[in-house]
């Protein structure tokens, strides 16, 4: 019985030794987005806010694809911005550049450059609903 277990667990150790050698130790974690909310602030609107958020992605990072329940206008202040929107062309914006999203609208932001992305953010949205929902 002892002998078994043994010969059970030399072939577990040996499956697992395998399984680690095929997998590359240098993966890492892709980065993560940073999202700062500066502002937040009701409207005369009822039910209706406005936010200002700081977006930093770093080199090679992506945010997911996500939507927003509002509109949202974008103004890259660093880097290189690739924007993948649903039913559209990719396409990348430089410092300086402002674009738009529309509500409900899937899409992510991407940055393929080798330097950080920073960004401003400006969003109206409804009460009390999160400001990005991801996308499977």
């Amino acid at each position: 019985m002892m002998r078994k277990s043994l010969f059970a667990l030399c072939l577990a150790v040996g499956a697992l030794s395998v399984v680690s050698a095929s997998v590359p130790s240098g993966a890492a974690p892709a980065p993560n987005v940073s999202r700062r909310v500066l502002l937040t602030q009701d409207l005369s609107i009822p039910n209706y806010q406005t936010a200002f958020v700081e977006v930093i992605i770093p080199a090679g990072g992506r945010e997911g694809r996500h939507t927003h329940p509002g509109s949202a206008v974008v103004h890259v202040l660093e880097g290189s911005l690739t924007l993948d929107m649903e039913g559209a062309l990719s396409k990348t914006y430089q410092v300086g550049e402002t674009f738009y999203i529309d509500t409900g609208k899937v899409h992510e932001g991407i940055n393929n450059g080798n330097t950080r992305v920073k960004a401003l953010a400006s969003f109206v949205v409804e009460k009390g609903k999160p400001l990005a929902s991801p996308v499977q």
